[in-house]
């Protein structure tokens, strides 16, 4: 398990300039968590400066009590609305390391599955700390909102907010814990055409309501799917997020597929994907409204 200690914005400086021969001996670390590789990262001291290097990990900070203390965040970082105004540092897929490294942050927070590793990997010769953040369940989201509020000093809001999230969950299990199967295709995009495996956490989403996503078992994450493949399994529900919260236009492509059980029972339904495409508290929200379209469809059997 790699341990990663900050030193503090001066130590940054000497290691960046090639003397981390005069980087001061490390006290003892106040705060110290495991991320989502495995790693633990340590501080002496709770960050105050943080970058939030995607738009999920932007949200997950400010749900753990620790948005006065973002300082930058990647394109499309737009909820809660004051994350808006945060500077930018590049896009999740490219970041830019210049306006990073100006922001003097003291932690930034990385996504683990859509980070450029090698430009994350400069990050620590830098001397800064980085915590990589990788939910991938209610389960991890939860764990993910106590570790971002304790590096924070948000500890108390974090635990609150992870408690908050174990408990709505428990109660939409509860609610649907006998909710009859229904078969279930999500579309995550029109071109190519792209659908989520069994380890996503949207397909957990889906379960909890008694939804069964048809491609559970293919290898990738986000797997490319060929339309006849969706034709060949007859979903009784197909969702899509579109290309924005007021966009349902991938859905009018499957009516030209009268045969299919989700068109013959007009079980099309849009949903916002900021809901259910981010691993963060709001996929409750999202898992509500996955949960009142299947029930719409249970109803009309």
């Amino acid at each position: 398990m790699q341990r990663m200690m900050a030193l503090g914005r001066r130590a940054g400086l000497l290691v960046g300039l090639g003397l981390a021969g005069l980087v001061p001996a490390q006290a003892a670390a106040d705060v110290c968590v495991t991320d989502d590789a495995d790693r633990e990262v340590c501080l002496d001291v709770p960050a105050h400066r943080i970058v939030a290097l995607s738009p999920g990990v932007t949200e997950l900070l400010f749900a753990a009590g620790a948005g006065e203390r973002v300082v930058g965040a990647v394109s499309f970082s737009d909820y809660p609305p004051a994350a808006e105004s945060l500077p930018r540092v590049g896009s999740y897929d490219r970041l830019d390391l210049e306006a990073l490294l100006a922001l003097e942050p003291d932690l930034v927070v990385a996504w683990a599955g859509g980070n450029p590793r090698e430009q994350i990997d400069r990050l620590p010769t830098l001397g800064l700390p980085v915590y990589f953040s990788d939910a991938e369940n209610f389960v991890a989201i939860a764990a993910s909102l106590e570790r971002l509020g304790a590096l924070a000093g948000s500890e108390g809001e974090g635990h609150e907010a992870a408690a908050r999230l174990r408990d709505e969950v428990a109660e939409l299990r509860r609610r649907y814990a006998d909710a009859a199967p229904v078969s279930v295709f999500y579309q995550v995009w029109e071109q190519p055409l792209m659908t989520v495996n069994g380890e996503h956490w949207i397909s957990h989403a889906l379960a909890l309501c008694g939804g069964e996503n048809l491609f559970a078992d293919e290898a990738p994450l986000v797997p490319r799917i060929a339309r006849e493949a969706v034709l060949a399994r007859d979903p009784e529900v197909i969702i899509t997020g579109g290309m924005g919260k007021a966009d349902s236009s991938w859905l009018e492509a499957w009516r030209e597929f009268p045969e299919l059980a989700a068109v013959r029972r007009d079980n099309l339904f849009f949903i916002d994907p900021d809901l259910v495409q981010r691993a963060t508290p709001r996929l409750v929200e999202g898992t509500r409204a996955l949960c009142a379209h299947l029930e719409t469809a249970r109803g009309r059997r």
